[in-house]
């Protein structure tokens, strides 16, 4: 295999790593709406986790697609 189709796999597999991160964000999503739902007085409080769990969840893909452009350009 030439070195740049082994560079294209690296990145495609590297991609795959990006649906960790989606399933999470949207499980955050769900599960804080619907703590919101159930207790509303809390919603200041859940909100402000949801919205910091949220932003952790999202270093994790912005870091894994930084690895896969020094993968394509390295």
């Amino acid at each position: 295999m030439e070195l740049e189709a082994v560079k294209l796999w690296a990145m495609g597999i590297a991609m795959l790593a990006m649906i960790g991160p989606a399933i999470g964000i949207g499980l955050i999503g769900a599960k804080s709406t619907e703590a919101m739902g159930r207790n509303p007085e809390a919603t200041p409080k859940i909100q402000t986790g949801m919205i910091l769990s949220i932003a952790f969840t999202e270093a994790i893909a912005i870091y894994v697609l930084v690895v896969a452009l020094i993968i394509k350009f390295v």
